[in-house]
């Protein structure tokens, strides 16, 4: 009884510093938006969001498929999910929503969704209405998306939740002596896809083995899919001609440090850069920082070149089509404390990636570092000592790059998996 009473008490504390977050997260970003413009466009994103979603709703017949990402990467991620069931159930409608403007700005006019919008901050209110309006008949959270009154709501409703592409450490709240409010949140899923075995030993360390299975990760499948498009970003292959190639995406100023000095000395090199987020600030850096530097979108406006060595790709959505110019790819991020971004973007191209310290948190990441598909580096010394191996010995790096190709290959199919459990129980038919 009194484990009881204390289990209640350490709920009810979380609870109220949930809400007090979730109170506090819009005051913040509406303190810091005349200065913030990622705060600037969240903030008004939100506005009349219910009134937006009440108008899509009206607009249509048929259940609705519900998407929740966080952000752009995360919609990646589910997209493979959501068009395969989109293929197999033409008569459903689809939402998809964003916690981050990231990645709403760049998805809203995805032709996939019937209705792209941001979600309303999770409230029991907001919950309320929200699944009151759109009344879903399945809801897909991706990858890291746990909120408390949605998924109270929604399990509370009986409406199928699913989490895709899941993926756990054992420092998580979920699995210490204090996570029982999050461990709640896991329990509203009706089951939880997760990426690798170390997951599911985890939620299976908390009782929710009946409702796990490893499926994978749906990246693997949407970087296949887009691989498989074979569609070049015009302009590339003029640029780099017949020279070696670097490609280095989602980059920081950090990575942009350790690559300077190698791409200003190699003249034959011809380096293709995908800056993180490329605003004039970072763009004036580069161009302060690179000989011989060029945007893409004066590229492609026809402006002379001149002695063009180094690209910078200064619009959304070319990064992942980019890297199949590469003779070596660079991930960015692992400079920085958020770790290193999407290796799996380069790795299916067969071609070795360079990545720096911080990737422990991903374990693609980790596994092809593990696998020889991918190589650390720590500074712009190793950096330079690596990429002169890799362009110098042709052999070790296509060595080095059919691993890295093939460890994507051999993990695909998530989502052909998620979608045979939702034929398999009827989650659309009912």
């Amino acid at each position: 009884m009194l484990d009881l009473f204390l289990i209640h008490f350490q709920n009810s504390i979380v609870l109220f510093l949930y809400e007090l977050f979730i109170r506090a997260y819009p005051l913040l970003a509406r303190a810091i938006s005349p200065w913030n413009p990622k705060a600037q466009r969240w903030v008004e994103g939100r506005r009349e969001v219910m009134d937006r979603l009440r108008q899509a709703m009206s607009r249509g017949d048929g259940p609705v498929v519900w998407m929740h990402c966080a952000s752009l990467g995360e919609f990646e991620q589910g997209r493979p999910v959501l068009e395969r069931i989109r293929a197999e159930y033409p008569g459903h409608r689809f939402l998809l929503t964003f916690f981050s403007p990231s990645g709403y700005e760049v998805r809203k006019d995805y032709p996939g969704a019937d209705h792209v919008d941001y979600l309303p901050m999770d409230s029991k209110i907001h919950a309320s209405d929200f699944l009151n309006t759109v009344r879903p008949a399945l809801a897909i959270f991706v990858k890291y998306e746990f909120w408390y009154h949605y998924l109270v709501a929604l399990q509370s409703r009986g409406v199928p939740t699913l989490l895709v592409s899941g993926i756990f450490r054992p420092g998580q709240p979920f699995f210490r002596g204090y996570g029982s409010f999050w461990r709640n949140m896991l329990g509203c899923f009706t089951h939880l896809f997760l990426q690798n075995m170390d997951s599911l030993a985890l939620v299976k360390s908390i009782g929710l083995a009946e409702r796990s299975s490893i499926s994978g990760d749906t990246r693997c499948d949407r970087v296949m899919e887009i691989a498989a498009q074979g569609e070049p970003v015009p302009g590339l292959a003029e640029f780099c001609g017949t020279h070696p190639v670097i490609v280095a995406g989602s980059t920081w100023e950090e990575d942009e440090d350790v690559l300077t000095h190698y791409a200003n000395d190699r003249k034959d090199l011809r380096l293709i850069l995908a800056p993180h987020e490329p605003g004039p600030g970072q763009i004036k850096d580069i161009r302060r920082k690179f000989h011989g530097t060029i945007l893409y979108s004066e590229w492609k406006e026809g402006r002379d070149p001149g002695d063009a060595r180094v690209l910078v790709l200064d619009g959304m959505g070319l990064l992942a089509r980019a890297y199949r110019m590469a003779t070596v790819a660079y991930v960015g991020g692992g400079f920085g404390e958020d770790g290193v971004h999407n290796v799996l973007e380069a790795a299916v191209y067969d071609i070795p990636v360079v990545i720096g310290p911080e990737y422990d948190k991903f374990r693609e990441a980790v596994d092809l570092i593990e696998l020889g598909g991918a190589i650390e580096v720590d500074s712009a010394v190793s950096f330079e000592k690596v990429m002169d191996g890799l362009l110098h010995d042709p052999d070790d790096r296509e060595r080095a790059g059919k691993v890295a190709g093939n460890y994507v290959r051999e993990r695909s199919g998530a989502s052909s998996s998620i979608l045979s459990y939702i034929q398999e129980n009827r989650l659309l038919t009912n």
